[in-house]
């Protein structure tokens, strides 16, 4: 153990560092990297506020027609099962050229309800079970419309290390990333997998976090509807 710490001590900059912010002292307030991260929050906060100003009527953006084609596309395109209601994705086309207009209404009117998930269990690959809630295909619409007007204002905040789940970034681009870390030199590459993380996440927090950035209320209730009016 104390081999491999002087191994390390010697080797200096070969692992991965996980988080921007170098170490220092709490009394050591003038530290130039305090003093960078003190300005780097600012930058952050006041860009925060910014958006709360461009997202006060964010909710018309999401109920735009080319929008909620745009977002059906791609639940079409995603395929899955169908929630509660059993409406599949094959009949999303004919109901939406029916009842679009009811939906833009209902949402604008923050008269939608969100339909409680279907609850399934499939295997996991180490044994046991995971259970998935399916929500119906009318959900997974508005949700992918939500995320298309959101993903504007968020992904340009989000790290350049940052893959998963983001527009024009794959996991093959993070292997691809971590082959070009162990070139320079770097050692370690860790992989964090925190069981049921989903399960245990703190919503109002998210949607604390969320509010800072967002203007309009009414899609934040849209998405937690249990907020309540100001």
């Amino acid at each position: 153990m104390r081999k491999r710490e002087e191994q390390q001590k010697r080797q200096g900059g070969g692992q991965i560092t996980l988080f921007d912010r170098p170490p220092h002292s709490p009394n050591q307030e003038t530290d130039s990297g305090t003093i960078k991260d003190h300005g780097k929050g600012v930058e952050y906060l006041s860009q925060l506020e910014r958006q709360r100003t461009l997202t006060t009527n964010i909710l018309e953006e999401v109920v735009d027609y080319v929008n909620l084609n745009t977002a059906y596309k791609q639940v079409s395109s995603n395929k899955g099962s169908g929630g509660i209601d059993k409406m599949d994705v094959t009949e999303l086309r004919q109901w939406m050229g029916e009842h679009i207009n009811n939906l833009r209404k209902e949402i604008l009117e923050q008269s939608y309800q969100v339909s409680p998930v279907r609850k399934v269990e499939i295997p996991k690959p180490g044994g046991g079970k995971r259970m998935l809630g399916i929500p119906t295909v009318k959900d997974r619409l508005v949700q992918q419309a939500i995320y298309q007007k959101l993903i504007l204002h968020y992904d340009p905040m989000f790290s350049e290390n940052s893959y998963g789940f983001r527009p024009g970034r794959s996991a093959q681009q993070a292997v691809e990333q971590a082959s070009c870390f162990i070139k320079t030199g770097k050692e370690w590459v860790v992989d964090i997998d925190m069981e049921k993380f989903f399960d245990k996440i703190n919503h109002d927090r998210l949607m604390q976090r969320l509010s800072k950035g967002i203007g309009d209320k009414r899609l934040l209730r849209l998405i937690m509807p249990t907020l309540e009016p100001e």
